[in-house]
Order: structure tokens, then C-alpha cells, then sequence
């Protein structure tokens, strides 16, 4: 069953969803793209791996009281000898962050004859919006290596939360965003809103002069992951989208949109 939304599934901002959303995205792409790019080009998916902290809720267990001997009275030599001081137990007990790994998936498009990395499509994790994470640090430097690079950098943003791309040109107001800096027309950047209510447009993949562009039907990927993973079994549209919450605007249309679709059940 599709996705009701006509652009970009909020649900699938889930953290419950995004991770494999991520890595399915990024193989659909690579998977979309490779038999326009041939025989010249090749896109193959690029790994990157940080970690990240895990929320554990942290119940206080029962008091400690700890035993002050160590050796039982029987056991204690007699007579002169020196007995150790006893050990005393920690009175407390508490935990840190568990941390686990995180892969962030991208597609890179090389020239086949040197490897020469010709545009990099970077698709944004929710660590990479993050200030303060050390993804959104690593991923800032990438960011401006490649900027300064003769490579093209597509960035793929289909997450509300985080702090965006600060751009000099002012955004207007939508959930989700692509940017593309072409290398020969920096520093301009051609930028697509992207909204639940409107199809994704077909995006242009740059490649090497003189060979044109090639399309990337974005929409037509995430369609594609919606109904070969089974996500309508697992989003349940009866809950509030994820956070954050919607501006007022799009909440209504949201609401508007899902009711609609309960009435036609």
C-alpha cells in the first residue's frame, strides 16, 4: 500500500524507520542512477560511520549497605599477625551513555578510467544537523572540503529537525530541501523546497562537461523503498506525526489529508 502523502513522508522521520529508510535510500539511488551513467561513470555508495549516544532510562536501585569485614571472624589469623584493611564497596552505582554505531550512507559518482569523484549526493542523518555531535562536526568539514573541490555536492535534507545549510540567500518556509552546488558555478547553489503536499521533482545529477545532466527521480525512489520495505505496516498514521510538530498550516493539511484516507477505509 503507497504512502498517502503525495511528496515526502514525515513518518518516515521515525527514529524507529529512519535508519533503514537512510541505507535504502541510498542503495535506490545508486541503483537508479547506474544505468544512465554508463559506460563513462559509475555511482557506488559511500559509508561513513560515527556513533551516537543511546537514551536509557535510569531506575535508582536499592540502597548499598556494605559489609565492613572482609574476613570472615573464623578466618581472621590469630596471634600478632597484620590483618588487611577492609575494602569498602562502592556506595553508589551509575551508568553512562551506551553508545552504538552509526552508518551514514551517501552515493558517489566517479569516472570509471581514474576514479575521479565527479559529484557527491550527500543524503543528511539527524547526527549530521546536530550541533555539538561529532557528525555534524566531521560532515561541516566535508561539506567545505568538496566546496572547494572540482566536484559537485547534491544535498539531500528530508529532515525537519537540526540546523540546516546557512546559506546567504534566505530559505522560505518548508520542511524539506535539496541543494545543488555545481563545481563550475560556485558559490551559487540551486536550491528545491520539497513539501508533503506537492510530487518531489526530478532532480539533474551533474556530471563532467560536455555530458548532460541525468535525471534522479527522487520521488519515484522513496516510492519505491515505501512499498518494497512494508513501511505502511509499521507507520501507524493514527499518531501525531514525529517530531517536530508542524507549523499550523501543515498540521491541518496533514490531518485533513489522513482523515480522508480513514474515511475511505
Amino acid at each position: 500500500m503507497p504512502s498517502p502523502f503525495p511528496g515526502m513522508d514525515p513518518y518516515l522521520e521515525d527514529a524507529r524507520i529512519w535508519e533503514d529508510f537512510h541505507a535504502s535510500l541510498a542503495a535506490e539511488i545508486r541503483d537508479q542512477l547506474a544505468p544512465s551513467l554508463r559506460p563513462r561513470y559509475v555511482a557506488a555508495l559511500a559509508v561513513r560511520v560515527t556513533y551516537d549516544e543511546v537514551v536509557v532510562r535510569w531506575r535508582q536501585s536499592h540502597s548499598i549497605k556494605p559489609d565492613g569485614s572482609v574476613l570472615r571472624a573464623e578466618d581472621r589469623p590469630s596471634g600478632g599477625v597484620a590483618i588487611a584493611p577492609a575494602i569498602a564497596p562502592a556506595p553508589l552505582v551509575g551508568m553512562v551513555a551506551p553508545q552504538i554505531a552509526l552508518r551514514l550512507y551517501g552515493v558517489e559518482v566517479r569516472r570509471v578510467e581514474d576514479d575521479l569523484l565527479v559529484t557527491a549526493i550527500e543524503i543528511l542523518s539527524p547526527v549530521n544537523k546536530r550541533p555539538g555531535h561529532e557528525a555534524f562536526e566531521s560532515y561541516h568539514r566535508k561539506r567545505g572540503g568538496l566546496l572547494r573541490s572540482a566536484a559537485h555536492l547534491m544535498e539531500i535534507d528530508l529532515l525537519r529537525a537540526g540546523r540546516r545549510w546557512a546559506l546567504l540567500t534566505p530559505l522560505p518556509a518548508a520542511p524539506y530541501f535539496t541543494f545543488l552546488s555545481r563545481a563550475d558555478k560556485r558559490p551559487q547553489v540551486e536550491i528545491w523546497p520539497l513539501r508533503f503536499q506537492e510530487p518531489i521533482p526530478v532532480l539533474p545529477v551533474p556530471l563532467l562537461e560536455p555530458d548532460p545532466d541525468v535525471p534522479l527521480d527522487l520521488g519515484r525512489a522513496i516510492r519505491a523503498i515505501y512499498d518494497r520495505a512494508g513501511y505502511d505496516l509499521r507507520i501507524d498514521y493514527r499518531q501525531p506525526v514525529p517530531s517536530p510538530e508542524l507549523v499550523s498550516e501543515d498540521a491541518e493539511w496533514v490531518a485533513t489529508l489522513l482523515q480522508a484516507g480513514r474515511t475511505q477505509e
